[in-house]
């Protein structure tokens, strides 16, 4: 009966095997398919007018409530701001500099979209008292960094022309400025892709068999960066979105290519014809494809659990580059397979010598010698495989999440020179001011306003100074500014947040009626980084509980998903030591291109787990298949390990090889938050194909035995049958 119902329900590998035939007869319609929907989905893309936008919201926090006050009441300041700093040695009020720093002060005020107050620009100016050689123009839009554009910051610079032909040096920073001249990002993907190339080419020995995985990645993510684009024009998608889908898309697309093509290479090699050897490679490699990318995907749409829209958004995005990854591994690859049929061997590289159709190779020699040493002394090198990747993970012990700012960018950037002008002139804390938000019982109420300075002013311990109140146009509203005494990164301004929220503001307004909220963007850096750690285990337990139905119901196991879940936490937990070791410790930090250390990036943990997560599924997925096979055919369980790690080892390598030089080329990145993604992914991989897969998995195979593969009856019958074949 339980048979019956089996051979009538379609299995994954049968729904493959369908997709795959088809493919391989219709190869040109599958091309061309492709083709027209990556010019499609472009040229709609483009039309829609999509923009990436860094567009945080926290729902629920207290910075969160300030900023939506803020934009109801004062209308005026609801956008974003530029910072503009003079700099003359003469000094700022010298008869030959002062006019034409006003000058160019009049100008800012007449830019497009400054916001007006009592009829006059929105343009606070102000010279250092401790240093007159500084001055500070802030320059206030009515709307948003994304709505101005890159032409903002030309039109600062033509603005302050007359104090630069004065001789006055100036530099640009703030909101304005981060987004209109961001840093350029380099070529970290073409260096990635090259080397990708070469890579390929020494597996393949072969420059047809090499460009079929290059070819199928560079089209699937024409497609699935088109797709963002379109997406960012009905919803707001991140600046970091299109960077982050290049650098996984291009990796598990080259993967994903890898595996289904070895596996036809070795069809044929058995004597298979074109059709069978690629429907073969889609029914069989296509599996560990497909729930590997599942896998990948389920993590990445974990992060809807962070509470924060715009990093759910961006695991949406990279979820949707990896979902047309796996499209295109799984329909487009077996297409441009069957078209160059034979021909794939053509234009052999005169590397080191490759084995001919149906040869042995004499890579797999190598793996089963070490198969059988791992198989035969299997506790010490468990237990040596994880003291490693534990040692390793111990920074993550100090691990403190803040946002990265101006003050973390190349020392030769106008953004880096300003931040650090106003530093020097203005205090660190004038980078990051908090801004405090009153709901006053009575109209334009002064004196609770005075009263409220001066309990949150100096000496208040960290605090170097407070403006003076401001009230919206209804005078229900009041603002002020607290100046900190230390960077918006610090660890005492997160310490004066709180202390602020929970101590200081409370007792002010304590029996007056009048509600303050804490706001700014510190203050809203400072909720986000919360609210991360706050949600992390939540993420961390959802996508490990799905990971392991996933993999129980593909291997009708219990104990090979478990330890496959704690064998990836001990990769993630590695990697997050590394990134903690080499940005906040500072470790070789001049090697990845830092002058000063770093926080970690709030939602960089979260967004790394994920994605580390679901892709060292991709090896242990490829890696099982292989040792479910063997042992499904003899019961012999050391012979499963023996053979699965020896006939998978050199595909392992060459594919992990590749993403680790996709994920390192962004080590190149100027802006921190990506160098971070970079190192952290290259390392995770690094670990993850060579300590866990090589060492680790086969040694903890070999100790359990046959208990591998158990599974209770009763689960047998409640779980889907989605059985690797």
């Amino acid at each position: 009966m339980s048979k019956n119902r089996r051979l009538a329900s379609p299995t994954v590998g049968s729904v493959l095997e369908r997709i795959g035939r088809r493919a391989a007869r219709r190869h040109r319609s599958f091309i061309l398919g492709w083709i027209l929907l990556a010019i499609t989905v472009a040229v709609i893309g483009q039309a829609a007018g999509g923009r990436t936008t860094d567009n945080f919201t926290i729902p629920g926090a207290e910075s969160q409530t300030a900023l939506d006050l803020l934009e109801a009441k004062f209308p005026a300041v609801a956008g974003d701001s530029a910072s503009v700093v003079f700099e003359s040695r003469a000094g700022i009020n010298a008869p030959q500099v002062r006019p034409a720093v006003q000058a160019s002060v009049h100008n800012l005020g007449k830019l497009p979209k400054v916001s007006q107050t009592n009829g006059k620009p929105a343009v606070n100016f102000a010279v250092s008292p401790n240093h007159p050689t500084i001055a500070l123009a802030t320059v206030q839009y009515r709307v948003q960094a994304v709505q101005l554009g890159t032409d903002a910051f030309t039109q600062l610079r033509h603005a302050t022309a007359p104090a630069r032909a004065a001789g006055v040096r100036v530099e640009y920073g703030g909101a304005v400025v981060d987004y209109a001249d961001r840093p350029p990002e380099g070529s970290a993907d073409e260096l990635g892709l090259l080397v990708s190339v070469f890579i390929l080419l020494f597996a393949f020995g072969s420059v047809v068999a090499m460009g079929l995985p290059i070819g199928t990645a560079l089209l699937g993510l024409a497609v699935g960066l088109s797709a963002i684009t379109l997406v960012a024009s009905v919803t707001d998608v991140g600046t970091v979105a299109p960077t982050l889908g290049e650098m996984i898309g291009l990796g598990v697309g080259i993967d994903y290519s890898l595996f289904i093509v070895t596996r036809y290479r070795e069809n044929r090699a058995r004597g298979l014809d074109v059709e069978a050897a690629v429907t073969g490679a889609v029914s069989t490699a296509g599996q560990a494809v497909f729930f590997a990318g599942l896998t990948v995907v389920i993590a990445l749409c974990g992060l809807a659990l962070s509470g924060i829209p715009y990093v759910a958004t961006l695991g949406f995005m990279a979820g949707l580059v990896v979902l047309v990854m796996v499209a295109a591994a799984l329909t487009l690859l077996p297409a441009l397979i069957a078209l160059v049929g034979d021909h794939i061997d053509k234009l052999n590289v005169r590397l080191p010598r490759r084995r001919a159709a149906g040869e042995r190779d004499p890579a797999s020699t190598v793996w089963v010698r070490w198969a059988h040493v791992v198989t035969r002394h299997p506790r010490p090198f468990a237990l040596g495989a994880a003291a490693l990747l534990l040692t390793i993970a111990i920074p993550v012990l100090s691990l403190r999440l803040g946002e990265s700012d101006d003050g973390n960018l190349p020392p030769s950037t106008t953004q880096r020179q300003a931040f650090d002008l106003i530093a020097q002139g203005f205090g660190p804390g004038a980078n990051g001011p908090l801004v405090i938000v009153v709901a006053l019982p009575t109209p334009s109420d002064t004196a609770l306003m005075q009263n409220l300075a001066k309990a949150a002013g100096p000496p208040t311990r960290g605090v170097a100074d407070v403006l003076p109140a401001i009230f919206s146009p209804d005078g229900s509203t009041a603002e002020l500014a607290v100046i900190p005494t230390s960077s918006p990164d610090a660890q005492a301004t997160n310490a004066l947040v709180d202390r602020l929220r929970d101590d200081i503001l409370p007792k002010a307004i304590s029996g007056t009626g009048a509600r303050a909220y804490l706001g700014g963007i510190t203050a809203a850096f400072i909720d986000i980084a919360q609210r991360m750690s706050e949600r992390l285990p939540y993420l961390i337990a959802a996508v490990v509980v799905l990971a392991f139905l996933l993999l129980m119901c593909v291997f009708r196991s219990v104990l090979i998903p478990l330890t496959a879940a704690v064998m990836n936490l001990l990769s993630v937990g590695a990697a997050y030591g590394v990134v903690v070791a080499v940005f906040q410790w500072g470790w070789a930090k001049s090697v990845v291109g830092l002058d000063s250390t770093v926080p970690i990036v709030p939602f960089v943990p979260m967004m790394m787990f994920a994605i580390l997560f679901g892709l060292s599924m991709d090896y242990q997925v490829f890696l099982l298949t292989r040792m479910r096979e063997e042992f499904d055919r003899t019961h012999d369980g050391r012979a499963a390990v023996v053979t699965g790690l020896a006939s998978t080892a050199r595909v392992i390598t060459s594919a992990a090889l590749i993403m680790i030089t996709v994920f390192g080329a962004f080590v190149a990145s100027s802006l921190p938050t990506i160098k971070m993604f970079g190192l952290g992914m290259a390392f995770a991989v690094l670990l993850d194909a060579t300590v866990v897969r090589l060492v680790l998995v086969p040694a903890l195979m070999e100790l359990f035995g046959s208990a591998n593969w158990w599974l209770p009856r009763w689960l047998d019958h409640l779980l889907p049958r989605v059985s690797i074949e």
